[in-house]
């Protein structure tokens, strides 16, 4: 929202929740978009242990999404046009990773990795560039959660493969209060601890911007004040 990048703010009570208590000040800033963004998609998509996940990416909502998944019992496959990337998410439990530079159609080799079958759910935060490649890589009856538009904002649709997909696609915006609880006490059961790349210190919040922007941070940037 407007004007959170500030030293003090008022809030009504509803406004805020309890962070976990395990967790620095610097891992709960991560949670109320990213942390939250991904739970949502997952509680949408009514994920379930032994369901495959497709994510895209590794930025914030993505890595979360990774840790989530696994922490509910999903296989996870993951796609980055960074094998350094690739590796860092295979440690945090990613099950199969996908160079989709080097494997452009990287829709085939999803459905290869889940014997022809497809995923059970995606995160879609590409958007134009990906969203047919994530209904292709779909199993029928599946779930995408359309959680950015890092490729644009047209795009034209693939009706026969959605249709014969059966997909579900549903586009969001984190999540209620109620969720976000939820998501709290899941991360507490679990001691999870958000992927942090980097602590910014305020005075270079441009910095931070123009790193985010080159897409080259792995999990979250987090800004502390001086």
């Amino acid at each position: 929202m407007p004007g959170v990048l500030s030293e003090y703010v008022v809030l009504p009570e509803r406004g805020v929740v309890a962070t976990p208590s395990y967790l620095s000040d610097e891992e709960a800033a991560t949670l109320p978009i990213a942390g939250l963004t991904a739970w949502e998609s997952f509680r949408l998509g009514s994920l379930q242990p032994g369901q495959t996940v497709l994510v895209q990416g590794t930025g914030g909502v993505s890595i979360l999404a990774l840790q989530f998944a696994k922490a509910i019992g999903a296989r996870v496959i993951i796609t980055s046009s960074s094998d350094e990337k690739l590796r860092r998410a295979a440690k945090l439990g990613a099950d199969v990773t996908v160079n989709y530079k080097t494997n452009p159609k990287w829709w085939q080799t999803i459905k290869a990795a889940t014997d022809g079958i497809g995923v059970d759910l995606v995160i879609d935060v590409g958007g134009p560039d990906t969203l047919n490649q994530s209904l292709k890589a779909l199993k029928p009856g599946g779930f995408i959660a359309v959680v950015g538009l890092l490729t644009g904002t047209e795009c034209k649709l693939d009706i026969l493969t959605f249709l014969v997909r059966n997909a579900r696609v549903q586009s969001l915006t984190v999540g209620s209060r109620q969720s976000f609880e939820e998501m709290n006490a899941f991360l507490a059961e679990h001691q999870l601890h958000p992927a942090i790349d980097a602590v910014i210190s305020w005075s270079k919040t441009a910095d931070a911007f123009r790193e985010l922007k080159a897409g080259k941070h792995f999990g979250k940037l987090v800004l502390r004040p001086d």
